[in-house]
């Protein structure tokens, strides 16, 4: 990418004006991006991204500048000119960079450049097929394939000095059934930290069924009643609320401001004896998982929250300087465009000890949520909003009739104590996390649980 030498002046020029800390950058990523809709191919995307970040910390000050000029000259003037908000006094030369090697945690077995796109196409045709060939009602299925090799090299002022390659890929099925004027969708998106022999191994037959199911299952649904009710959550997808409305709180982006509802509240309970919350970037070669963050350190599992304790927070390096705490591997951002900030990597509620059966058969009366939807938090309180994408009723201990318009709305560090039954079926879903630091790959997971009571939004009677 850039030689040594050339990087050693990138940080002495950053550091020209009195900073204190200086890191750069380097990020070398190819993207190809496939999408089939109705059988046929609508678009084909490949392209390839090279740009460069530099960040110089002075005291609580940070201040970031990117650059696609990779010269000498184009890097230093960034540099330097990212150089005049920092104001210090005396000039710290950088020490000398040592190489780091870290163990590659998530092997890549196909690199995705290597395959060609018809042998893509071929089986994102088969999971089309497969979704419309499920009902006579699925009247469109779109299928989108995506991978990416993610080359970056990260040094600092510090000595620090480190590689590191990141293949992705994922396949989102999305499926349209219609009936009597009605129209449902259905949507899976599975996604991992491999390369091309994800989609070989793959449960194609499992992942587009589903999504056609779903569809075809919500044109049968009843308006959902509104009221307070015992909601059981399923795994996997079920673990968006509690990455949106607990996750985030428990980020030094928002820890270290005091705008987080867990600040200053480490060793108190904060969630039922049952409850740990965990996220572990080292999961082997799952969506969010990583080998080193965007500052060049090891990924590792942190355990935020152990039976009900409040054990920890998600913190990268200039936030562990706002915090006096060291940094928990957990700078990550998009791109070179972005800072890097605190976020999550694979998140999840550790599995407990009941069983999916156990769990609905002592709810008398509640809601299902089998597939959780997108939503809305305010990150400053936990309060939230979510849409379920398919939902049942709970009657006597037996799953019901399918409920359509079904929201739930509450507050997720209350949520959180009103979790009343873990599961032992723990599962994890990909998906995207939108933040300061951009749009990054992120697991959530859960077992399946219970709330004793949630506020739910409905559409019945409307």
């Amino acid at each position: 990418m850039l030689s040594r030498s050339l990087i050693e002046d990138v940080l002495t020029a950053a550091l020209s004006t009195g900073g204190d800390f200086s890191e750069i950058f380097v990020e070398d990523r190819f993207n190809n991006n496939i999408t089939l809709k109705s059988g046929n191919i609508e678009t084909a995307l490949s392209g390839r991204d090279f740009g460069i970040g530099i960040r110089i910390f002075k005291g609580m000050e940070s201040v970031y500048a990117y650059t696609t000029d990779f010269s000498k000259d184009g890097l230093l003037k960034t540099a330097r000119n990212a150089a005049q908000a920092i104001k210090g006094t005396g000039i710290i030369r950088p020490a000398p960079l040592v190489h780091e090697s870290f163990p590659t945690l998530h092997p890549i077995q196909i690199m995705p450049q290597e395959v060609e796109k018809a042998r893509k196409i071929a089986v994102m045709k088969k999971a089309s097929e497969t979704a419309k060939g499920y009902h006579s009602s699925i009247s469109q299925v779109t299928v989108r394939l995506m991978d990416e090799e993610q080359n970056v090299l990260i040094a600092n002022s510090e000595g620090k000095f480190v590689e590191d390659k990141r293949v992705r890929s994922r396949m989102a099925i999305q499926a349209v059934a219609v009936r009597d004027h009605k129209m449902e969708t259905g949507f899976y998106g599975p996604g991992a930290h491999q390369g091309y022999e994800f989609f070989e191994t793959l449960n194609l037959d499992h992942y587009a069924n589903e999504a056609a199911r779903m569809a075809v299952t919500m044109l049968d649904a009843s308006p959902c009643p509104s009221g307070k009710f015992p909601v059981i959550i399923d795994n996997e997808f079920g673990g968006v609320i509690f990455h949106e409305a607990c996750g985030h709180g428990l980020e030094a982006t928002s820890v270290a401001k005091n705008t987080s509802v867990f600040a200053n509240r480490l060793g108190e309970r904060v969630a039922p004896e049952i409850v740990t919350y965990i996220d572990d970037g080292t999961l082997l070669n799952e969506w969010g998982s990583i080998n080193i963050d965007d500052e060049g350190e090891k990924a590792r599992k942190n355990v935020l929250i152990e039976n009900g304790i409040l054990k920890g927070y998600l913190i990268d390096k200039f936030n562990s300087r706002k915090m006096g705490m060291e940094s928990t591997g957990s700078g990550r951002r998009e791109s070179f465009r972005f800072a890097p900030t605190s976020r999550m990597t694979n998140t999840f509620i550790a599995p407990g000890k009941s069983t999916p059966e156990e769990i609905i058969a002592n709810t008398e009366h509640g809601i299902y949520a089998k597939y959780m939807g997108g939503g809305q938090v305010e990150p400053a309180t936990g309060d939230y909003n979510f849409a379920i994408m398919e939902a049942y009723e709970v009657k006597n201990g037996k799953i019901g009739k399918p409920l359509k318009g079904a929201t739930l709305i509450g507050n997720g560090p209350k949520t959180l104590q009103l979790v009343d039954m873990v599961g032992n079926n723990l599962g994890h879903g990909a998906g995207m996390c939108g933040a300061l630091s951009g749009s990054i790959p992120v697991n959530v997971g859960q077992p399946m649980i219970r709330v004793s009571e949630i506020t739910v939004g409905g559409t019945k009677g409307e």
